[in-house]
């Protein structure tokens, strides 16, 4: 899952560099999300 969220972040990174703002704040919406799930994930399997 965050091998994906660092996939959208690069993606939005570029999108960004060609001036595709749109693109670039949906991606690194999509990345955020991601990351919030994995960090999630990570912490309950720590405690479980």
């Amino acid at each position: 899952m965050l091998e994906l969220a660092l996939t959208f972040f690069v993606i939005a990174v570029i999108a960004g560099f060609f001036g595709l703002s749109g693109i670039a704040g949906i991606t690194m919406t999509i990345a955020k999300w991601l990351v919030l799930i994995f960090l999630v994930l990570a912490v309950v399997s720590l405690l479980l």
